[in-house]
């Protein structure tokens, strides 16, 4: 089939690349020309494990092409999806201003029948917007399809390929046609195909990160609770996790939730409850309580230094919101550095992949190194904000060597606690003694 993919972000990209995978013909359009000169060459404009290599087999097959022209996109594509960005607006609404931009330039340039594919994370009548701005402008036959994305950031490629589910929201059965045959490839072990309405899926997408968000935040409040009672929230985790009704995923607790998506997604779709007449209580308690965890290590790092952290050094190993990305947005890192630097403190920092996102954000104000442990020399302190596969074994003798004193705050609960002991480190993580 021949595909367009509007938008060359996380999503896009990887779905334009992964449809390539799969013997489809794909044009990207982005409207940044740096950018698609850039992939044009072969170069990869974000960091996704795996993304690299499909991204250059499919461009040598000439499967994947890229373009800075919506017209030629249009003429190319039967299916179109739209992988545009949706901000968060002021008061925490999804902006859909891409979007419905996109579509009113859609509708003055369609020559034919198109399947017009939402992809981007939209609120509930998103759908029928875009479709009445691209009819207010064209006369030629077209479908909308609410099409959800599930990808993870750090393994995108992988959950396109093999979704547990693919959600398709339409009441046209051509378009449902159209996007089960497109999707077949991807669902030959018998995961499902979804078909509903066009708002139902929109809210299965908000539905599955909020509650999600609501899994991660209640065990954030378990452990702050078990702090106070002298619980170890690792035995509570396991022993909650056990249960097949609660399943052990997302119940590892930490200093909070960040990226492009929970945060965002969350607090639209309590945005639209409120437009709806509708509260989501349970929503206001998960916003309110993830905005504290993010720097629930700061009162902690000043009690320990008695309230003064003037030009004390803290290392911070982690930057990104998550493992596999080098995604800042949210990050809570970003939250805790600010914190110490308007505290006096000096921050040294170390990331695998996120350092020149963060470097844009700070520029001088705090200090890069080139690995884990030139970030530990003569500091403080430790900080650790994301939990990184090359922080989990690392060699304690050294840290201690390094630290001015072997102290470690762990915002991701890496270690075993016995283990710093041994090693005559103070620790400090989330929830346990």
């Amino acid at each position: 089939m021949k595909i367009s993919v509007i938008g060359t972000g996380y999503v896009g990209l990887v779905t334009g690349t992964c449809l390539a995978e799969t013997g489809n013909e794909v044009l990207c359009v982005d409207i940044d020309e740096n950018k698609v000169k850039m992939m044009k060459q072969g170069e990869v404009p974000i960091y996704e494990p795996h993304l690299d290599v499909l991204f250059e087999r499919n461009i040598k097959a000439n499967r994947l092409n890229f373009s800075t022209n919506l017209k030629e996109g249009l003429d190319h594509g039967d299916v179109i999806f739209l992988a545009l960005p949706t901000p968060e607006d002021e008061d925490g609404s999804a902006d859909l201003k891409y979007i419905l931009g996109v579509a009113e330039k859609i509708g003055n340039l369609m020559e034919s029948y198109k399947v017009i594919v939402d992809k981007s994370t939209v609120p509930v009548g998103t759908s029928d917007k875009v479709k009445e701005t691209i009819s207010k402008k064209s006369k030629v036959d077209f479908d909308v399809v609410s099409n959800p994305e599930f990808l993870r950031e750090g393994f995108a490629v992988d959950d396109f390929l093999k979704p547990e589910r693919i959600v398709i929201g339409s009441s046209s059965q051509k378009a449902i046609d159209i996007m089960q045959k497109l999707y077949k490839p991807y669902v030959r072990s018998g995961n499902p195909i979804i078909i509903m309405d066009e708002k139902s899926a929109e809210l299965t997408k908000y539905a599955s990160n909020a509650f999600l968000a609501t899994k991660i935040t209640f065990m954030n409040e378990i452990a702050n609770f078990c702090e106070k009672v002298g619980a170890d929230v690792d035995k509570v985790r396991i022993g909650m996790g056990t249960d097949s009704r609660i399943g052990k995923r997302f119940l590892f607790p930490g200093i909070g939730y960040g990226g492009s998506c929970f945060p965002k997604d969350v607090k639209a779709l309590h945005k639209s409850g409120l437009d709806s007449n509708y509260k989501f209580k349970i929503l206001d308690s998960v916003i309110e309580v993830n905005h504290k965890q993010k720097t629930i290590l700061i009162p902690r790092i000043k009690a320990f230094y008695d309230n003064d952290l003037k030009d004390k050094k803290f290392a911070v190993w982690g930057l990104a919101f998550k493992p596999e990305t080098d995604d800042i947005r949210e990050a809570p890192s970003l939250y805790i550095i600010n914190q110490l630097l308007e505290l006096g403190a000096n921050v040294r920092v170390f990331d695998p992949e996120a350092m020149p996102n963060v470097k844009r954000k700070f520029g001088d104000k705090i200090e890069f190194s080139d690995n884990m442990y030139d970030a530990l020399s003569n500091a403080d302190a430790l900080i650790i904000c994301t939990e990184w596969s090359i922080f989990r074994t690392p060699d304690f003798k050294k840290v201690k060597q390094l630290l001015n004193q072997p102290v470690i705050f762990d915002g991701r609960n890496l270690y075993d606690t016995n283990d710093l002991v041994d090693n005559q480190i103070k620790y400090y993580s989330i929830g346990r003694p």
